[in-house]
């Protein structure tokens, strides 16, 4: 890890943040009888930071006090213009001028892959504070608090959030409910922020141990946590605030899965009443009618910061995985059940969101899910047989297909699981499955192309089986139209790779 100091914090910029924060100087004003002419002043300080910081290819970088006042514009504002200003403005910042960047790989010898490092900006600010004795003021999502964000406070936020979709109305959401969106999708776009460049230099150096043929059993373990180095991701951000004492990590993660699904279920009904022919009520204000139209979009934006957020979780329980595999954790890193488990649970106890859930997520998380679901319903052998030492490995997609394209296993899987919910696994998992074999056979030799396209033919031979022995096993439930779109993709996959 390397560390620059930011641009925007020397001495030289001291008079640019007090003429631009002088603009926010509100003596003399009663905001209870002039509340315009203090909406004034902050969106001429937004534009003012604006102006000075990104219309230009130079633009200085904004100090902490004037990120930390926009930041409290966007809590404290109820102007819905002010809102919208102020989080555009903040995102925008933090692309241009991150908190933590990769720098350009870097090569010890020719053999060996670019290796990147991410750099961290000392004078960097942050929404969050994290801190250990518990004596920070806590954040409240429903009062004008000038504190920053704790654990706490970023989950309570969710679940508002979680709470007011489940029964909110387009025509009498108001200006709080859109500020809490935004809020979350600002606070998760920093902890982006701050756990990619930190996952990627973990990563890059996982590969380089290995591709490098390191041997563990030869190295000091310094020198091995020297180089994999899992502290970079235990600073986290991400890593702190599912640390926290002050919330529960289990109902942290229940809490975003159930605002995200509410969200999703919101989202449809509002595009569903803004196409209806029913009158949208003349009587709302200009203000939120402009609400009303844009809850849908903004309801989409922040699902998918949940799913985002959910999805980092998961990628820092496979780094941990790997570091815990290289020794390189610690009793101060805790023990956390994985968030893939907890998903599962939720899925199997509520199975009416199982087809909207699966949706969301990319084809790697997607495909991990769905091969995680069926292990908690195949029975393992506690002892090493004969029959045992050939069994089929389940712990992947190709395997698992293998295993049901048995009817006697499949018969044992349906006592557990509905035939329905077995139909949209194999359906969304094939199809998750394709996407990534599509994706991988990109940049393969000609050689490797006839290796994956046999492998393809024998996974979709397999999902044809395991339909063929589901029906069989239960004749009386019909094949889902998810169903039927995989079978058919993969009949024809079959024929057009058989015709080359």
């Amino acid at each position: 890890m390397k560390r620059r100091t930011r641009i925007g914090g020397d001495g030289g910029t001291q008079g640019f943040e007090e003429n631009t924060l002088a603009l926010l100087d509100t003596s003399g004003f009663n905001a209870s009888k002039v509340s315009h002419h203090l909406d004034d002043d902050r969106l001429a300080f937004l534009e003012a930071v604006r102006t000075t910081s990104l219309i230009t290819d130079k633009g200085n970088a904004p100090t902490r006090k004037m990120l930390e006042a926009i930041f409290h514009i966007l809590i404290d504002a109820d102007s819905l213009d002010l809102v919208i200003q102020s989080y555009k403005l903040l995102v925008e910042l933090d692309k241009r001028f991150p908190q933590l960047y990769l720098s350009e790989g870097e090569q010890s010898d020719s053999s060996s892959p670019k290796v990147s490092t991410f750099i961290m900006v000392e004078e960097a600010w942050s929404p969050f504070t994290f801190t250990m004795d518990g004596h920070d003021k806590k954040w409240d999502a429903t009062n004008h608090s000038r504190s920053l964000v704790d654990s706490s406070g970023f989950h309570t936020l969710i679940k508002e959030i979680a709470d007011v979709s489940v029964e909110m109305k387009s025509e009498a959401v108001d200006i709080g409910f859109m500020k809490k969106m935004l809020l979350l999708q600002y606070l998760v776009t920093v902890l982006e922020g701050d756990f990619w460049p930190r996952n990627s230099t973990y990563e890059g150096r996982i590969s380089l141990f290995h591709c490098d043929g390191f041997n563990e059993t030869m190295v000091d373990a310094y020198v091995l946590a020297e180089n994999l180095d899992w502290t970079i991701l235990r600073e986290s951000l991400l890593s702190m605030l599912l640390g926290s004492r002050k919330i529960t990590y289990k109902g942290l993660i229940k809490s975003s899965l159930s605002a995200m699904g509410n969200l999703s279920q919101s989202t449809v009904s509002s595009e569903e009443d803004s196409c209806s022919d029913k009158p949208q009520g003349e009587e709302l204000h200009e203000v939120d009618r402009v609400i009303a139209l844009a809850l849908p979009e903004v309801e989409k934006s922040t699902c998918n910061v949940l799913k985002k957020f959910i999805i980092m979780i998961m990628e820092l329980d496979s780094s941990k995985r790997t570091a815990d595999q290289h020794g390189l954790t610690t009793r101060a890193d805790g023990v956390r059940t994985p968030a893939v488990e907890i998903i599962l649970d939720e899925l199997i106890n509520d199975g009416d969101v199982l087809s909207s859930f699966l949706k969301v997520f990319d084809p790697k998380w997607r495909l991990e899910i769905i091969v995680q679901y069926f292990q908690k319903y195949i029975t393992k052998n506690s002892v090493r047989t004969r029959s045992s030492a050939s069994a089929i490995n389940t712990e992947n997609f190709d395997g698992l297909l293998k295993y049901l394209s048995n009817s006697k296993r499949t018969k044992s899987i349906i006592k557990k699981i509905t035939t329905e919910a077995i139909q949209l696994l194999l359906a969304y998992g094939f199809q998750a499955y394709v996407m990534l074999l599509h994706n991988e056979s990109e940049g393969f030799s000609d050689m490797m192309e006839d290796v994956k396209s046999n492998s393809a033919v024998a996974v979709c031979e397999d999902l044809i089986s395991a339909f063929t022995c589901l029906r069989r096993e239960d004749p009386n439930t019909g094949i889902l139209c998810c169903g039927k779109q995989a079978l058919i993709t993969a009949a024809a996959t079959i024929s057009n790779l058989r015709s080359i």
